[in-house]
């Protein structure tokens, strides 16, 4: 273990950078050849990367919850973006914290749904009772609208958080401490809180969908450059500390709407962008929500976050391919300015860090936008790098999810565990790439809503993933399994041509979700 400059031994720091919404290979160390992420990919030479990591559920708060609690959304209870992840929940923030780390989260948390409020449909069933022992507006914290005048008072410890600077919104609208930060700076409120339609302001738009189109205001605004500059001035104050850290950089970006700004918005030309090989993808033996998905326009999108197909524009994929690329080279030079920041106040040598996403995009494969609802790789595999200083660099093909990251970082750094955690430690994986820790990962997905809605979309989806296949079924009886080692664009589902094979993901699908069930909730305290 390394010293920190006045001699005292010290815990590692955490460094925890995530973005929203970003896939897998949209990375130059993913793969990517025409995204430009120089900072990142120097990251990841320098530690682990999983290029076979997972999500473990392909929605927003879910994951990020699961992220935080290590936890199932099943057994944390966040199974969709209308509801908020409980005050008291077990999380390794709260840990790392109780083990005597500062801690802090800068950019998006959404472990509450107040974005979400205003982009999820109403389910039609009565809204749960709350007890007289939740705090009155504990899931409210992240309502927009209780920071145009100043910011609310934030709880002693929120999920493990001592200091909380939000950033709630995506595309240009500017929200939270973010808006706060950006007026203070010079910003003009009416460029900052924008609405979220093709009326809201822009230098440019797309004239084939509203969501690609650059701000009114310029990179010093941004999202991007509040969590970098922010998280900068975290990690500064507690450099003077004799105090280890930890540090939530969550970057709001590449999420739709695209819409980079200045310069970032011309970084690369639709012209230039590569198609996806499965874009034509017919989608037999596909479910047919998911075929109905394909033939909707984003012109034709019902709300600004439901999924939708390419639907033969493909320019429209061109273009948003492009200004994706721009948002995402934006966040990578941010990520540099902090890694370099790291290095000035001499933390690099004794800082643990992450990256990763929340989930992925289709961006194109299989003829489909966005996400949700939609089991592909593009959405559910995500970028995957732990860096440990005290271990060796490498690549590894062992199965991960987002769920054991949690755990993970408690193991490096000697921090206690809780009950009730389904995640498991990477720590071997770290030591050793050829080391498997599990065989599969599990994935939920729940749509609350359809139960009302006149929809064909599924209430539950489940998948499985193995070393060479994936196997997903939804509550209305469609399935899809594919052989993801011969095919890994997964263009032709083995439906039922292999019973074996079938049979026996089945079988491992139903012990995985055996053991992902909670029996933690609700366990025996002492009576001492």
């Amino acid at each position: 273990m390394t010293a920190r400059a006045n001699g005292a031994a010290s815990q590692p720091n955490v460094l925890f950078i995530i973005t929203d919404q970003q896939r897998a290979d949209h990375t130059g160390f993913g793969g990517n050849e025409v995204v430009r992420t120089p900072n990142l990919d120097a990251l990841a030479a320098r530690g682990m990367v999983f290029d076979n990591a997972w999500v473990a559920n392909p929605v927003c708060m879910p994951n990020r919850s699961t992220i935080m609690t290590g936890r199932m959304p099943s057994a944390h209870g966040v199974v969709f973006n209308d509801r908020s992840l409980e005050p008291g929940a077990n999380t390794h923030v709260r840990q790392f914290r109780q083990a005597g780390y500062r801690t802090a989260l800068i950019g998006k948390s959404h472990l509450q749904h107040g974005m979400s409020r205003n982009a999820v449909f109403p389910s039609g069933l009565s809204e749960p009772a709350i007890d007289d022992y939740w705090p009155s507006g504990w899931d409210t914290l992240e309502h927009a609208e209780r920071y145009l005048d100043s910011a609310p008072e934030f709880p002693d410890s929120f999920y493990g958080f001592s200091q909380v600077e939000l950033s709630i919104d995506h595309g240009a609208r500017v929200s939270g401490h973010h808006l706060l930060w950006a007026l203070d700076r010079g910003g003009r409120l009416e460029d900052l809180m924008v609405p979220m339609t093709a009326e809201s302001p822009a230098r440019r738009r797309s004239d084939r969908w509203w969501q690609i189109y650059q701000p009114p205001y310029g990179p010093e605004f941004h999202s991007t450059t509040f969590v970098t500059e922010r998280t900068i001035a975290f990690i500064e104050d507690a450099a003077s500390r004799a105090q280890p850290w930890l540090a939530w950089a969550s970057y709001p970006d590449p999420h739709h709407p695209m819409s980079p700004p200045g310069k970032w918005f011309d970084r690369h030309s639709p012209d230039d962008m590569e198609l996806p090989s499965s874009v034509d993808d017919p989608l037999d033996g596909a479910p047919r929500y998911v075929q109905a998905i394909s033939r909707l326009h984003p012109a034709s999108q019902r709300h600004w976050v439901t999924p939708c197909g390419v639907a033969g524009d493909r320019q429209m994929l061109r273009e948003a391919t492009a200004a994706t690329y721009g948002m995402i080279e934006m966040i990578d030079e941010g990520i540099g300015q902090i890694l370099a920041a790291l290095g000035r106040l001499g933390q690099a040598d004794n800082t643990i860090i992450v990256f990763t996403s929340d989930h992925g995009d289709m961006m194109g494969d299989h003829g489909l936008m966005l996400k949700g609802f939609l089991h592909y790789r593009g959405t559910l595999a995500v970028p995957y790098v732990i860096v440990d200083p005290r271990r060796s660099p490498g690549r590894t093909e062992s199965l991960a999810g987002s769920i054991d990251l949690g755990p993970t970082l408690m193991d490096l750094a000697g921090v206690p565990s809780y009950e009730g955690i389904g995640g498991r430690s990477l720590v071997p994986v770290l030591d050793d790439p050829s080391a498997t820790v599990r065989d599969e990962v599990l994935i939920e997905d729940d749509f609350p809503g359809a139960l009302s809605m006149k929809v064909l979309t599924p209430v539950k989806t489940r998948t499985l993933v193995t070393s060479d296949l994936r196997l997903t079924r939804h509550s209305d009886g469609a399935e899809q399994l594919f052989d993801t080692a011969g095919d890994p664009s997964e263009i032709a589902p083995l439906g039922r041509s292999d019973p074996a094979r079938r049979a026996e993901m089945y079988e491992r699908l139903a012990a995985a979700m055996m053991e992902a069930d909670d029996i933690a909730r609700g366990m025996p305290v002492s009576t001492a």
